[in-house]
């Protein structure tokens, strides 16, 4: 098994450095990399203009990564009297190291559907959210709790920016590396590692791949995709990844 982590950095090589300690053949090939959000200067009145009982969500670390140092810089506290979520144990965890408060995340896989199971989002009604997330992106979660009764703001607090290769070059490299497991970690990075590659490479080598995913979602857009052999890890991060390549 040769392993290509397609996953953004610093992540990527992490995972790679530790698949080689575990005598595995890895490497790295990020397609996206982070940027800071456009809506990081409005910020801090949005946080500071949530009330008892609002709630506020966490998509990713990501978000935490670039909005607890403007919250800090403003001077802005984070309230302690409203309800924290986050969809998964590592967004959950950048969350509460920033509010120090408790956030709230599904136990099982973090997806937004598993989020959204939870028992206190299903009456929404008159209660306002705020939602740190990147631009773009799935927009389920906010449609949701919109229709629960949510009023919902979003905040862009980073932006997703494609990473730029020349397609077959990369095709010749990783084909001659041997390439036959790839690691993918969102549905935007499925999208950019298919049409990274010329029609005759997808064919001929990348569909026949395994591909080690993130959600039962991923999966079905891999398998509608082309992909054959997928396997879901049963988290998203390096710890989950890594039981899945092991």
């Amino acid at each position: 098994m040769t392993i290509l982590v397609t996953r953004p950095e610093p992540s990527a090589s992490a995972l790679v450095a530790r698949l080689r300690q575990a005598g595995k053949h890895a490497w790295s090939l990020p397609l996206i990399e982070y940027a800071a959000g456009r809506g990081l200067p409005e910020l801090p009145q949005k946080l500071s203009a949530l009330t008892r009982d609002d709630l506020l969500f966490a998509v990713s670390h990501q978000a935490l990564r670039f909005a607890a140092p403007v919250i800090m810089q403003s001077n802005t506290a984070w309230p302690a009297s409203v309800d924290y979520y986050a969809i998964g144990r590592r967004s959950a965890l950048a969350l509460h190291q920033a509010c120090l408060q408790n956030v709230n995340y599904p136990q099982d896989t973090g997806t937004s559907e598993t989020l959204l199971n939870l028992p206190s989002l299903q009456d929404l009604t008159g209660k306002r959210a705020l939602i740190l997330r990147g631009n773009g992106g799935r927009e389920l979660l906010a449609e949701t709790l919109t229709e629960r009764g949510a009023v919902v703001e979003l905040s862009e607090c980073y932006q997703r920016v494609p990473c730029q290769y020349h397609g077959a070059e990369e095709a010749v490299r990783w084909r001659r590396q041997g390439i036959t497991t790839l690691v993918v970690t969102s549905g935007e990075m499925l999208q950019l590692l298919y049409q990274l590659f010329p029609a005759i490479d997808r064919r001929e080598w990348l569909l026949h791949c395994r591909l080690i995913v993130v959600s039962e979602r991923l999966a079905t857009l891999a398998g509608e995709a082309g992909w054959q052999s997928v396997t879901v890890a049963d988290g998203a991060d390096n710890d989950a990844l890594f039981r899945a390549l092991y």
